[in-house]
């Protein structure tokens, strides 16, 4: 690796095809040409790896064992020496509670500083005393720490204990690129195999308990049971794989809804399958700044998401999309009822929703503050 690039290394989990890895990832690349990145990934490599390593960037896994893994702190410790890192840039708490381990009680001039990113929070989301006592002795002076949104911000506050100056905002983003044409559409839906004038929902989210699948089943039966009458059936499309799925696919038969629903398994590339919706919907129980919900107002989609997290800082109710309550089937359907309806409120949530989104929620935006700190951490300024 070039000797002149301060070494920056990311520590996650693993490298899934999920906001923080992906962004982590886009990061990377962004700024490989003032920075040398390495990955680390506590819990095996994932599906973005090897996508990074024909990149020309060191991916290693750390084969985290079960329980509190004190050894691995070790093992972490000779990998950041190894590769010289000038940062540590943990992804999420266990990462950073792992990196900070590494680098032991005792602090020298060549003990390189932690960024800790927290990109969302567990639900139901709670202190604990012996977390916040741990942080006030794992962040050090020269640490910085970053939330996605000012949820996140609130919630280190509140949770862990962490000084509000000490965190600093700093959005995730995406690069909006262009909108959809017709084409994109058709061809999002021939892959899918839905005709051209049938309506559709689309979530995308993997499939796991924090984003209530099953609320979001249940909201659609309630669409369904007020929508039968339409000469065109809606369907709702689920994008992703998860621990839940199978358990979502009973679900669905057991509200008589299985024909109304599509699951399209795990998908490398969800956000081409976009253009093929007609509204979005995000049924999270928390969430911290949502890609997804950014790729659906890239696209121009109107969004339909629950009041929680920073749902409620990317989407302006009836401004920029539509909230529903966290748990509310009901409340959710009748959103997406009122879209699948309203041809004219979707193009003008749409259009309102993308324009949101270029104004604050920009890749360009998030990597260049990424980059300041970057600078900051290493005592230099940049542009």
């Amino acid at each position: 690796m070039p000797a002149d690039r301060p070494v920056i290394a990311h520590v996650l989990h693993r490298l899934d095809r999920a906001g923080a890895e992906v962004l982590a990832s886009g990061l990377a690349r962004a700024l490989r040409d003032d920075y040398t990145f390495v990955f680390f990934c506590l819990d095996g490599l994932g599906p973005l790896a090897e996508g990074l390593k024909d990149d020309g960037f060191v991916v290693e896994q750390l084969e985290r064992r079960p329980g509190v893994d004190w050894a691995l702190g070790r093992r972490l410790r000779e990998r950041l020496k190894a590769h010289r890192v000038s940062v540590v840039h943990a992804h999420q708490y266990t990462p950073f509670f792992y990196s900070a381990l590494a680098r032991g009680v005792l602090l020298n001039r060549t003990t390189p500083p932690i960024l800790f990113t927290e990109h969302g929070r567990h639900y139901p989301d709670r202190r604990s005393f012996k977390r916040v006592l741990a942080n006030k002795l794992l962040l050090r002076h020269r640490d910085r720490v970053t939330a996605v949104g000012e949820f996140v911000r609130e919630a280190l506050v509140k949770n862990e204990g962490i000084a509000r100056r000490r965190i600093e905002v700093v959005y995730n983003g995406i690069d909006p690129g262009g909108l959809p044409s017709d084409a994109d559409r058709a061809a999002a839906r021939q892959r899918l195999e839905i005709a051209n004038d049938r309506p559709v929902v689309m979530q995308v989210a993997r499939f796991h308990p924090v984003k209530d699948h099953a609320t979001a089943l249940c909201a659609w039966a309630h669409v369904c049971g007020r929508l039968s009458e339409r000469e065109t059936s809606p369907l709702l499309v689920l994008v992703g794989d998860g621990g839940e799925r199978e358990a979502m696919q009973r679900l669905a038969n057991t509200l008589d809804i299985e024909p109304s629903v599509l699951f399209t398994g795990p998908v490398e590339d969800a956000r081409a399958l976009i253009p093929a919706a007609d509204v979005c919907m995000l049924s999270s129980l928390s969430e911290g700044v949502s890609v997804t919900l950014l790729e659906a107002m890239a696209a121009g989609k109107p969004v339909v998401a629950t009041n929680v997290g920073g749902n409620v800082e990317v989407v302006e109710d009836h401004k920029t999309g539509l909230l529903a309550p966290r748990g509310d089937a009901e409340a959710l359907g009748d959103c997406l009822i009122g879209l699948i309806l309203d041809q004219k409120l979707r193009t003008r949530l749409g259009h309102t929703g993308r324009e949101h989104l270029v104004a604050r929620f920009t890749a360009d935006r998030m990597h260049a503050g990424y980059a300041r700190l970057y600078g900051s951490v290493l005592g230099f300024s940049r542009g």
